[in-house]
């Protein structure tokens, strides 16, 4: 499976260098020349993560991120910036509003891929986690049809099912969870039914 890269900067000499990089490493590139042609191909192509410049005119990179990170279709995606400014104050700010880290102008190509990689499998460890907790939560519900109280006849010990019809033990459990049945006989019954075997 290709992983998309959107960069989103204003630099045309900035795009041809990282678009070279991404490419000879594998990536499938998409480029954006300001913030909000980015958002408008963020929310088309959904890409797998974003490099994005900070100083932009109109929609700067701070801006441009705010409203990545407000839309509930593309919010998942990191942020990673692209930046000369290597003051803590912009560092900060750059986390503040959503990025999950920032690499500084001139690119070094090595660090440019290991960050890009290092956030890709992250957010992939992310969504497998996301997968396993829905799966959780859907075994959570069916064991949750279990738990509650069952309407059970005191005579047949027939169990009645939601549309009203009475079910064998077995068969209700069987279609209500991922139980299978094995049969024997416990020691009372063996002894009721085959009480030659237990004569003296």
């Amino acid at each position: 499976e290709y992983m998309t890269i959107l960069i989103i900067d204003d630099d045309v000499n900035n795009l041809q260098v990282l678009y070279g990089h991404l490419r000879l490493a594998g990536y499938q590139v998409l480029v954006a020349q300001d913030g909000e042609n980015g958002i408008g191909i963020a929310e088309q192509e959904r890409p797998s993560l974003i490099l994005l410049d900070i100083l932009m005119p109109e929609l700067n990179g701070f801006e441009t991120c705010r409203q990545l990170k407000a839309n509930p279709i593309i919010q998942h995606i990191p942020v990673i910036f692209m930046t000369a400014l290597t003051d803590i104050k912009n560092t900060v700010k750059g986390f503040d509003v959503g990025a999950v880290d920032y690499i500084t102008k001139p690119f070094r190509q090595a660090e440019l891929l290991a960050r890009v990689a290092t956030h890709l499998k992250l957010q992939q460890l992310q969504n497998d986690l996301a997968e396993q907790n829905e799966e959780l939560q859907a075994t959570l519900a069916k064991i949750n049809e279990l738990s509650g109280l069952l309407p059970i006849c005191a005579n047949c010990k027939k169990i009645r099912d939601d549309e009203g019809y009475w079910q064998e033990v077995e068969e209700y459990i069987r279609e209500h969870s991922s139980a299978d049945f094995t049969h024997g006989f416990c020691p009372n019954c063996i002894q009721e039914l085959y009480p030659s075997l237990f004569d003296d």
